[in-house]
């Protein structure tokens, strides 16, 4: 239980870091479309939801086949702790620009790691608990459904708040970055 605490740990840092680099990826590679599937296009909520999707995924992967043995409701877990973690973004954010009228950079960061923090604590409790032992295949395949989104909605987003950038900019074709980070 120590090592999986340990990795549950390390796995926060990793998104963490890893989603702060994933951040600048598109304009570093310049605006390399493959990249764009995988780091935000544009300041859009939808696309900073990328920052805990797509690494939270991977380390998922690195600890499924670590501890499956081990811990035999990893599997579901991590599927529920990413659809969390990502959905969590866009909640916080509009929870509290609706309370404060507008967004703050400071909040944005926030937002990114109280995310990240949730989805792997609620994670690595339910491990322990296996409360959801029998609920892989439907997590981990809305965790597909949620991949394919952001596979075509990166570059055809559909109309929506959540597909603009904060401003009423649409996201769409990659626009130019706009003032809000995460």
């Amino acid at each position: 239980m120590r090592l999986l605490k340990r990795y549950t740990m390390i796995g926060i840092l990793f998104v963490l870091v890893a989603g702060t680099l994933a951040h600048f990826l598109y304009d570093w590679t310049g605006r390399n479309p493959v990249a764009g599937l995988f780091a935000p296009v544009s300041e859009s909520i939808w696309e900073h939801m990328k920052l805990v999707f797509f690494p939270s995924v991977l380390y998922s992967l690195v600890m499924i086949v670590r501890f499956r043995g081990d811990f035999p409701c990893i599997v579901p877990s991590l599927g529920f702790g990413i659809l969390i973690g990502t959905l969590l973004v866009p909640v916080f954010y509009y929870a509290y620009t609706f309370v404060l009228g507008r967004d703050f950079f400071v909040l944005d960061i926030a937002d990114f790691f109280l995310s990240t923090l949730v989805a792997f604590l609620l994670a690595y409790r339910l491990t322990l608990s296996c409360r959801l032992k029998g609920c892989a295949p439907l997590l981990w395949g809305l965790v597909g459904v949620l991949l394919a989104c952001f596979m075509v909605f990166t570059y055809h987003p559909p109309d929506g708040a959540i597909f603009a950038a904060p401003g009423g900019q649409s996201s769409s074709s990659a626009p130019p970055k706009t003032e809000r980070t995460c």
